[in-house]
């Protein structure tokens, strides 16, 4: 039994790294890569699946699941992300006065803080990290899902938390954002002009901890 059940385990984590791998892939492409009848992919990838570990759409495609994402996301701050964030975002907050976040997709439909450098103002938005939101609706959220606009960043105002304006741009690895960059302003100090004059140092950090990423990679 325990032979089997080891067994079930390795053919489990071939076929997660096939899908990651290929990025995207079907049962009948799953299957045909791992060598195994359809009927046992099928299963294992159910079991996976459950775990959210992958991702089915509705056309039948396999992707990365968030849990694996998270963790990816996770193992990758503890070793550089939240590293070669620090500067960035500490010039971020030194410029603009405001806390900055770092943030990865959670568990579920949610977005994770993993990192904070606070602002100077005397009012700030405090530590969440740790702490997860909601993707619907939130600017982390949305950069997550590839949904930044051309601007290079995105505002919502009283989403996640009354009275707080935030403002978020993707960091990139390889050619999806896997992390978000934010900024946490209270509303009342909210102008127009701020906001894109935030937005726009913002996005220039969050380029360049992607481009700090791209070079810690070759």
């Amino acid at each position: 039994m325990a032979e089997t059940s080891t067994r079930t385990v390795e053919r489990a984590l071939d076929l997660l790294g096939i899908v990651c791998d290929k990025g995207a892939m079907t049962l009948a492409e799953a299957a045909r890569e791992a060598e195994l009848p359809v009927s046992t992919t099928l299963r294992l990838l159910r079991t996976v699946e459950a775990s959210n570990w992958l991702t089915r759409d509705d056309a039948g495609t396999y992707r990365p699941g968030v849990r694996l994402i998270q963790v990816g996301a996770q193992a990758f701050s503890d070793n550089s992300l939240a590293e070669l964030s620090r500067q960035p975002m500490q010039d971020l907050a030194a410029e603009t006065g405001e806390s900055v976040y770092l943030s990865v997709e959670g568990h579920g439909d949610t977005v994770l803080y993993i990192s904070i450098v606070e602002g100077s103002h005397s009012v700030r938005h405090v530590s969440w990290v740790g702490h997860t939101i909601p993707v619907e609706g939130s600017a982390a959220g949305s950069v997550l899902q590839g949904k930044t606009p051309e601007e290079g960043y995105l505002v919502s105002e009283n989403i996640v938390e009354e009275d707080v304006t935030a403002i978020s741009s993707p960091v990139y690895g390889g050619d999806r954002p896997i992390a978000a960059m934010s900024i946490l302003v209270p509303t009342y100090r909210s102008t127009k002009q701020k906001t894109r004059s935030c937005g726009a140092l913002l996005q220039h950090a969050a380029s360049e901890v992607s481009r700090r990423l791209r070079t810690s990679s070759q």
